[in-house]
């Protein structure tokens, strides 16, 4: 009931918007995963189409885009979709390489913040096995990794957890008495 009431009435801007694309979308066009791939250049205007239309609606919204993480061939090969017996992957390495840097290429023309998840894991030795539990989707610690790298760029952006404002009341400016009262919109900023 909380969350329905304050999306009522909570009008205020964006903050930030954290845009995770490029995954799916660097599927090979001639394996098993055919149908999520989306081609290089449709992926980079899609990316600044994406930027533009959050930036109209939202002029002081932060946006960081995301690069793919890095792809175990090995661990796609091991992994496969039910329906795959190719033993071939239906990602590589080099296909989420190039989205990778089509993602901070399309950042930096926006003049948006990057996150290159796919180069910085990397820089891990084992990170393939580490960070991925299927050679394609990340492990709690690969979780772990673009959380930290998130929060550094939100930081760096101003928008530290102790920077901004509460959007519900907190506990302490709360009546006892009647709780609700705290979520009505004339109390609200």
């Amino acid at each position: 009931m909380v969350g329905f009431r304050t999306a009522c009435w909570y009008t205020g801007p964006v903050s930030a918007v954290t845009v995770f694309f490029g995954a799916n979308d660097a599927a090979l066009p001639d394996r098993a995963s055919a149908a999520q791939h989306v081609p290089l250049h449709e992926y980079a205007d899609n990316l600044r189409a994406i930027c533009a239309l959050l930036k109209r609606r939202w002029p002081s919204v932060v946006v960081i885009l995301i690069t793919p993480p890095p792809v175990d061939e090995d661990g796609r090969r091991r992994y496969p979709y039910a329906h795959d017996f190719s033993g071939l992957p239906e990602r590589t390495n080099a296909a989420a390489g190039a989205y990778a840097r089509a993602c901070v290429e399309a950042a930096r023309q926006c003049g948006v913040r990057a996150i290159d998840i796919w180069t910085r894991m990397q820089k891990f030795p084992g990170w393939d096995k580490c960070f991925l539990r299927d050679g394609l989707h990340l492990t709690p610690r690969g979780n772990r990794v673009l959380f930290e790298e998130v929060v550094l760029a939100l930081n760096d952006a101003d928008l530290s957890l102790e920077a901004l404002p509460a959007d519900l009341p907190l506990f302490g400016d709360m009546d006892p008495d009647d709780p609700a009262k705290s979520f009505d919109d004339d109390d609200q900023d």
